[in-house]
């Protein structure tokens, strides 16, 4: 079922959305887009673009459910397309063009294929379980031991999450001064298709929804990064507010200053 074939075709159906995407891109005015959940911005691009994914891939394997970012979950549970049509929607309706595509095939909700696009710069991560991760076709190497202080990591504000405001900024306080820098990027797929290709090398954030992250946390096991909640547990985003993960050594670091200022049972 999860094929080289299948993941060529999902490729291919990512390079159709966002060409279409980039047509739209920079047309809308400024502070367009509707707000679905406070700070949470959806357009008509969004909407158009889900259905365009999901019609492909009900051809490719109509026997899977979706888990979509605008059209919720429908069919099955145990097999199931979760997609994010534009993650980064408010840098999308902005004129930034640091958004992308996200799209993982889930199994009993482990991801098993996963690929995320970036329109702006016709990018691809890339990933089938055991075969590795690729970027733009050419396998990535595998994370190396690393001191947080040769790190720079990824993080993104907790404008979900007001209850967390203070924790985050704390705790990005502690680790500013204990790494080589932190960027917020805005679009927590393409951050954590950064970690596990390299060009970044940890990363935390709060509250992220299983769109968010279902195709990147494959590319993060399958390019030996480490992965946790907050207390070093294994993380899932169906139980877990926070997410921790980044190179061997930099990731043990980084838990353990996040474990400090978001604790467990107060966050």
């Amino acid at each position: 079922m999860i094929n080289n074939f299948l993941l060529e075709a999902v490729i291919n159906l990512c390079r159709t959305v966002g060409d279409y995407q980039l047509q739209q891109f920079r047309r809308l005015c400024p502070g367009s887009g509707s707000e679905k959940d406070e700070r949470e911005f959806v357009s008509a691009v969004d909407i158009n673009s889900e259905e365009m994914l999901k019609e492909g891939l009900i051809q490719l394997l109509p026997e899977a459910g979706f888990y979509g970012e605008e059209t919720g979950q429908e069919g099955s549970a145990e097999l199931r397309w979760i997609i994010d049509p534009i993650d980064g929607t408010t840098n999308f309706l902005s004129g930034l063009d640091q958004f992308c595509i996200s799209i993982a095939l889930e199994v009993a909700k482990r991801s098993d294929l996963g690929v995320i696009w970036r329109p702006a710069s016709t990018e691809c991560f890339s990933a089938i379980r055991g075969q590795g991760l690729y970027h733009q076709g050419t396998r990535c190497r595998q994370a190396d031991l690393l001191p947080l202080k040769n790190a720079l990591i990824g993080t993104g504000f907790p404008y979900r999450s007001a209850d967390l405001a203070d924790p985050f900024f704390a705790c990005a306080r502690d680790v500013l001064s204990r790494c080589r820098g932190i960027r917020r990027l805005g679009s927590a797929a393409l951050d954590l298709a950064y970690v596990s290709a390299g060009f970044l090398q940890g990363f935390w954030e709060s509250d992220l929804k299983p769109y968010d992250v279902a195709a990147a946390l494959l590319f993060l096991d399958e390019s030996g990064c480490e992965t946790s909640n907050e207390e070093g547990l294994p993380y899932s985003p169906y139980r877990d507010r926070i997410l921790v993960c980044g190179f061997p050594g930099v990731h043990s670091e980084l838990q353990l200053l996040v474990g400090k200022f978001y604790q467990t049972g107060e966050v």
